[in-house]
């Protein structure tokens, strides 16, 4: 009874390295066919896979089976499941799953372009990375990473005098056993979408804002009308519904505050972010199968998403659209099956009329720009009009999902020396969204362009 025991156990510890050696299969012979996970040609399932022992001859096989998942009929990843038997016992199969997919930026809390300074007042949870130096007074809970050895810590980073050989990531926060440096960088390059091929899904199968038409599925939604592409004072606005629908509209006229913008030219600049006029364009539902918004025009963005959807604001000229976070951004669901990504061609922003506790969710990419909050006054030339005096300092930002941006991310303002708050949100709350690392919205942008296996498990 003893030696049967034995063997069985034997027989269930062969029969799952026979599946990992099926997964391994797998894995190479996709490296060897990459147009599986370029257009899903030349994918082969299920197949056989034949374990032998170089000494002993044949050991067992892997059944392995592929599925992949697609948007707009492009691969996103590849789930594998690979049944591994042992010819000795073939009874006791096991069974390995994993993921295929290059590294999402939904892995990460943040990633800076730029030196980046994370105050006192900020709560961050999961991997934050630089690719410059970062001085963290915070609170982490993961990682913090930079690319850089040593940085020029100068006034606005806090640092007075400036510090000329400030460590990769220094500053008072707790949570110094988790900070690295220097570490890779975080390509931003390889970040950056390919925004003639998204609009051209988006033309075919998604939606398509073009400035002067509506498109869903490559239908055009009511007339032609007046451009709203290329203006700061022009563009869309959209409202998810927790129905799985978006409301659109065009804006046609807004009114301008200024605000000042260290990443602008000029940092000083009128900001057209409040709406004052605007028509329906009506009420839509993304394709299932193809759930991407191109918007070739400035942005705003508001309510509560179900489902997984991406919008994309670029534009095939000299103009660089940004994105405005107009108001709260919400999930209908919780499980992993809603999840929002941004990307911009240039910035993301909250502009100055926002909620007093403000939450969004989503993963973010500023791929030319930042995300942020410009500084914003109630006194000298450059103040906001006295109807606004309110919006200027704000009580909390709870942003739930990732931030990605190429300049230095900043919502929240000191003034004077020592600094002070002064504009901005007081307080900041990061939570990076662990269920969408693996399972993002299509065509969210990876931190790397190999490819490996990820939420590896035992069935």
């Amino acid at each position: 009874m003893q030696a049967k025991y034995g063997r069985a156990l034997f027989a269930r510890e062969q029969a799952i390295q026979i599946a990992e050696a099926g997964l391994e299969y797998y894995r190479w012979f996709l490296v060897h066919t990459p147009n599986v996970m370029l257009s899903g040609a030349g994918l082969e399932t299920p197949v056989t896979y034949v374990v032998e022992d170089p000494e002993g001859g044949r050991v067992g096989e892997a059944a392995v089976t592929t599925t992949l998942n697609t948007a707009c009929g492009v691969p996103q990843y590849a789930n594998i499941a690979s049944e591994g038997r042992a010819d000795q016992n073939p009874v006791f199969k096991r069974t390995l799953i994993a993921r295929y997919m290059r590294p999402s930026v939904a892995e990460y809390s943040h990633i800076v372009n730029q030196n980046v300074w994370a105050g006192s007042d900020r709560n961050i949870t999961g991997p934050y990375h630089s690719n410059g130096g970062v001085r963290m007074d915070g609170t982490n809970n993961s990682d913090v990473t930079s690319s850089v050895s040593t940085w020029i810590c100068g006034a606005s980073f806090g640092c007075s005098p400036t510090n000329n050989n400030a460590a990769g990531v220094f500053g008072a926060g707790t949570g110094s056993p988790l900070w690295s440096y220097p570490v890779p960088q975080v390509s931003f390059e390889g970040i950056g979408s390919n925004f003639s091929a998204l609009r051209g899904y988006a033309q075919l199968d998604g939606i398509l804002l073009s400035g002067t038409t509506t498109r869903v599925d490559n239908v055009q939604q009511g007339g032609t009308y007046s451009s709203v592409a290329a203006s700061d004072q022009r563009g869309y606005r959209l409202v998810f519904n927790s129905n799985g629908t978006v409301t659109i509209y065009r804006v046609t006229g807004t009114s301008g505050v200024w605000g000042y913008n260290g990443g602008h030219s000029p940092t000083w600049y009128m900001n057209y972010d409040i709406i004052s006029t605007q028509v329906s364009l009506g009420t839509f539902t993304p394709p299932s199968d193809c759930a991407v918004i191109f918007v070739s025009a400035k942005t705003w963005i508001e309510g509560t998403v179900s489902g997984k959807i991406t919008i994309v604001t670029a534009d095939t000229g000299a103009y660089a659209p940004s994105v405005i976070l107009n108001n709260n951004v919400n999930y209908a669901t919780a499980d992993g099956s809603t999840g929002l990504t941004v990307i911009a061609e240039d910035s993301i922003l909250v502009p100055l009329v926002s909620p007093d506790q403000m939450t969004i969710r989503g993963i973010f990419v500023a791929q030319g720009g930042l995300f942020g909050r410009n500084y914003y006054t109630t006194s000298g030339s450059n103040q906001v009009p006295s109807a606004y005096d309110g919006y200027v300092q704000q009580s909390q930002l709870t942003t739930n999902g990732s931030v990605i941006s190429n300049k230095r991310v900043g919502t929240k303002w000191l003034c004077g020396s020592p600094g002070v708050y002064c504009s901005g949100y007081n307080l900041r709350i990061d939570n990076y969204d662990r269920i969408l690392a693996f399972a993002p919205p299509p065509f969210t942008p990876s931190a790397s362009a190999d490819y490996k296996f990820v939420l590896w498990r035992e069935q």
